[in-house]
């Protein structure tokens, strides 16, 4: 079982539920849990987390680099890239990385082979565990722009190690950007975590638009409950959404949470609400 809690916006809870969910199931439901950080610009699902760290991956891409002594400037590899990554000038060839979404074709089509592709570091791929809790985490370098070949090299780790008995749970990015679908598209349920105010219930409606796109199975989780005003619950009943739990609005989680500890020990609402938000997905993920 593979589950991705995403949101529209930054903010609403997405690692508060799924580093609470993880832990939950590993230490109540006795479930072998996969926990994978796909929030690689800013990951920070390991600061809730009591695990040793048992390895750490450099990742790279491959980019094309510019061999001038064979080149015979004949402009093809400017031709091919429709991202603009490779620019050709009267004597010479420019190639810029960051811009390259390492697709082979100038290097492949350069007839004189002067393009020979090498790796770039994008960023390192750490994994910690703890008895049945295994945590991914990505983690992308200062200064690289797509975060997509990162959040691709996680999801190979997790597909490595996933058995049919685990579960596994992706913090996904914020948004409903490129990262956030290259996240979910693998998920077999889609957990939409939201907040009762204008913007949570805009940006609701967008990313529930994405998902609807994908054909995947989801379901809406409140944060902060008793706050705010009615308008994700009354539009969730007219569209027909199932509300999967509803997490309340205490000054005193938010404290608990500002320290770096999981909620849903100390909280039995929390606690509660955590079970039956598993439970709705299992009756729909057999």
């Amino acid at each position: 079982m593979k589950i991705a809690i995403a949101s529209g916006k930054g903010g609403t809870g997405k690692t508060t539920l799924s580093v609470n969910l993880a832990s939950f199931l590993v230490t109540e439901r006795k479930k072998n849990v996969i926990l994978a950080d796909f929030d690689v610009e800013e990951p920070n699902s390991n600061l809730f987390l009591d695990l040793k760290e048992i390895s750490s991956e450099e990742k790279f891409v491959m980019v094309p680099s510019w061999q001038e002594e064979s080149c015979i400037h004949c402009g093809k590899c400017a031709k091919v890239c429709k991202f603009n990554a490779i620019i050709k000038i009267p004597n010479a060839v420019m190639v810029f990385p960051e811009l390259c979404h390492n697709c082979y074709a100038c290097s492949g089509l350069c007839p004189t082979l002067s393009l020979p592709m090498i790796p770039s570091r994008v960023g390192v791929l750490n994994t910690y565990k703890k008895n049945n809790f295994l945590f991914l985490e990505g983690k992308l370098d200062v200064g690289v722009e797509k975060p997509v070949p990162l959040i691709r090299e996680v999801y190979k780790a997790v597909e490595k190690t996933l058995k049919d008995e685990d579960i596994a749970i992706f913090d996904s990015p914020p948004g409903t950007s490129c990262s956030v679908m290259e996240t979910v598209e693998n998920a077999d349920f889609v957990v939409l975590i939201t907040e009762p105010t204008p913007f949570g219930f805009h940006d609701l409606k967008l990313a529930v638009e994405t998902i609807k796109k994908l054909n995947k199975n989801f379901g809406v989780v409140i944060n902060r409950y008793g706050s705010g005003n009615n308008d994700v619950e009354d539009w969730c009943e007219k569209q027909n959404i199932s509300i999967l739990g509803r997490l309340e609005n205490r000054r005193e989680i938010a404290e608990t949470y500002s320290k770096g500890s999981l909620i849903y020990k100390d909280f039995p609402q929390i606690y509660n609400e955590l079970g039956k938000i598993f439970d709705k997905i299992s009756e729909v993920v057999k």
